[in-house]
């Protein structure tokens, strides 16, 4: 499911001519704010529920670069979910579809009133749950970082 599409625009752009990885980091936090609007947590799903989403760990994979004025879509699908928490996995693509990079986050639902984790209102977990799921796990998803040896 594609949650976004935008430009590299050239202020992302960095000394090495290409996308800047802070600024791929940037559009999958707009992604996630795009799977937020999604299921219902926009500016008013958040205010009526008094609930939100925090990102409680990311694993960013660089697999190409993105150049000035590229256009990028972002696809989402889950791994994993429960009561309160989404096990996402984004893929950023090129408009020939290849993917330049992924971010695997774990995302938990809090409770704005409390600033705990909660479990999903109702109408925020329902439309979590149409969300797709992978079929199979993503090569990208689960990684460790490290030297290998």
């Amino acid at each position: 499911m594609t949650l976004l599409e935008t430009r590299v625009i050239p202020a992302w752009v960095d000394y090495n001519g290409h996308m800047n990885d802070a600024e791929y980091a940037r559009v999958f936090s707009l992604a996630v704010e795009a799977l937020m609007e999604r299921i219902g947590l926009d500016a008013a799903g958040r205010a009526r529920h008094a609930y939100t989403l925090y990102t409680l760990e990311t694993h960013l994979c660089y697999r190409r670069e993105a150049h000035e004025g590229e256009a990028l879509s972002v696809d989402v699908t889950l791994l994993d979910r429960d009561a309160k928490r989404l096990h996402a996995f984004f893929t950023m693509r090129d408009d020939t579809g290849e993917t330049l990079a992924t971010s695997e986050q774990m995302l938990m639902g809090i409770d704005q009133t409390s600033g705990r984790p909660a479990p999903f209102p109702p109408a925020v977990a329902e439309a979590s749950a149409t969300l797709p799921r992978a079929e199979a796990r993503p090569a990208l998803a689960g990684r460790r970082i490290g030297i290998r040896r």
